[in-house]
């Protein structure tokens, strides 16, 4: 009801009619009159769309109508679908056997024959954000992470570690958007003499919805000048039609591929794990899992994040924008919930094909709004990739270690694993075995280490942080060369003051203010 609200004030004197009809019979008369105002915003939509097609280069006619159609499928149900996509009451703990733990998955070893395995199976890495909230131009992909090794960087030597280790054929597919489609495919050449195949298709790229009109914002299909803020990515649940529509899904099973293995290209601890590839490949043809999330345990620091539960009888993710406000605590609750969604997902392609061909791809439409440079508050419709669980057969959650879940979506992330916490092997991180505890320091840098460049300009070395269990740093803050940090420190630096940590200075458990006062913490 209340997304009408604002039309509904507006419009109320067009339905002259159903005004005469609300009066005799609210409830009957209001249905009849939000019908036909959802039908009058969906023919307005459709309208705008045709006139936005007639400005699309030739080439590129095809792809933006098949864009649309997807488009017109999330606004429709968007129109049609009023207050919160679940009843809280009917929300329960997933059964015993729904999420395994890892170890008894990893117990069954591994066959003689890894290759056969791996030959099935291509890893599809999302690559359509931009390096915006760090500072960075351009692909987040390209970041620099480690020893000058960017994300796509250690990706592709993941992989072709894998094909050169058991003479295997997994291929990279990329999921660009119309972001960082161009800049990813003139780095790619690069990877030419690599051994490891690489395909890119692109997510949709969806018009942005005015607040108030419900109408497009953009005024052509240009990326550029005043429609510049006028399309988005619609969120990684549009990797369903988006790669079906691309052709590759297609090529992929007429190659044999029978699985993808699907992650976040910023998350470093998703690698190919060949114990869970197995579990797949060996388990009955009838009883194939479809769909495999793996989930890890929550902290504090995730509490906001995605949970499984049961549902109308299937497994099901559960967001906290799904959540009803009287229930957001419960649902942040380590106890009842104890665990999330790494997004490291293993789908089943056959599975997706047919779900997809027969419309039967179930996700709940996220709505995020925006406020554009200019002040217009936007609204843009989007999808999750887990989402999708509850529509496949045989779905199955597991329960991963920690390290499988390393995002790096800030500086304070990327210090970590910049640090000797972690080392580096064929593109993959692994936890230093010298630090006693196997989590990771909880670490919060202050504004002035936001963007990438301001924070490497801020470290004359990267500080030595095997002993370490928080950082917090605010304000202007220098460390020279060969710091050492343990235990808790804090460094705050007031406002006009500046702190050089000198070259060679150990820390532990000590707070650092802004006259250079070192106190035991």
């Amino acid at each position: 009801m209340a997304k009408f609200m604002t039309v509904l004030i507006l419009d109320f004197c067009d339905f002259g009619q159903t005004s005469n009809l609300y009066r005799n019979s609210p409830n009957a008369g209001m249905v009849e009159f939000q019908e036909k105002l959802r039908l009058q915003q969906e023919n307005s939509m459709h309208t705008e769309l045709e006139k936005l097609l007639t400005t699309a280069k030739p080439s590129e006619a095809e792809i933006s109508r098949k864009d649309f159609e997807g488009f017109k499928k999330l606004f429709h149900r968007f129109l049609q679908e009023k207050g919160p996509s679940v009843d809280w009451a009917k929300i329960q703990r997933p059964p015993e056997d729904s999420i395994q733990p890892y170890e008894k998955i990893k117990l069954k070893g591994l066959p003689a024959d890894v290759a056969s395995s791996l030959n099935k199976l291509a890893v599809v890495k999302l690559n359509g954000g931009l390096g915006t909230s760090m500072g960075c131009k351009g692909p987040k992909s390209l970041i620099s992470v480690r020893n000058e090794n960017t994300f796509l960087d250690l990706t592709v030597q993941q992989i072709e570690h894998l094909n050169k280790s058991y003479n295997a054929d997994v291929p990279l597919v990329l999921m660009n958007s119309f972001n960082t489609d161009e800049d990813t495919k003139k780095i790619l050449q690069k990877y030419t003499h690599h051994r490891v195949k690489i395909h890119t298709f692109n997510q949709s790229r969806y018009p942005r919805i005015n607040k108030e009109s419900l109408l497009p914002v953009a005024t052509n299909m240009g990326l550029t000048g005043e429609n510049e803020e006028a399309w988005y990515p619609p969120g990684h649940g549009d990797i369903y039609t988006s790669f079906y529509n691309s052709g590759l899904l297609d090529k992929l099973i007429t190659e044999g591929k029978e699985y993808i293995f699907v992650s976040n290209i910023d998350n470093l601890g998703a690698t190919v794990d060949l114990h869970i590839l197995n579990h797949l490949m060996n388990q009955p043809s009838d009883k194939r899992c479809e769909f495999v999330m793996e989930v890890t345990d929550k902290t504090r620091a995730d509490v906001k994040g995605g949970t499984l539960t049961q549902y109308d009888g299937k497994l099901r993710l559960l967001e906290i924008a799904q959540v009803p406000k009287a229930q957001v605590d419960e649902f942040k609750s380590v106890t009842k919930f104890k665990i999330f969604n790494t997004n490291n997902l293993w789908i089943s392609l056959p599975a997706i094909k047919r779900l997809h061909e027969k419309n039967g791809m179930d996700m709940e439409i996220i709505l995020n709004p925006k406020t554009l440079d200019g002040g217009l508050n936007v609204i843009q419709l989007e999808t999750a990739v887990g989402a999708a669980m509850k529509s496949f057969d045989n779905v199955l959650g597991i329960n991963v270690p920690r390290s499988r879940f390393l995002p790096v979506k800030t500086t304070s992330d990327l210090l970590l694993v910049m640090s000797n916490l972690y080392s580096m092997n064929a593109g993959s991180l692994t936890m230093s075995p010298k630090r006693e505890f196997p989590t990771t320091p909880h670490v919060k840098l202050g504004s002035s280490f936001t963007k990438v460049r301001d924070f490497l300009k801020r470290f004359e070395s990267i500080p030595d942080m095997l002993e370490l269990d928080h950082l917090t740093v605010s304000g202007d803050v220098t460390f020279g060369k060969q710091v050492t940090l343990k235990g808790t420190v804090i460094i705050i630096a007031n406002h006009g003051d500046r702190i050089d940590i000198p070259a060679g200075a150990m820390l532990e458990n000590k707070i650092v203010s802004g006259n250079l006062r070192i106190l035991d913490h």
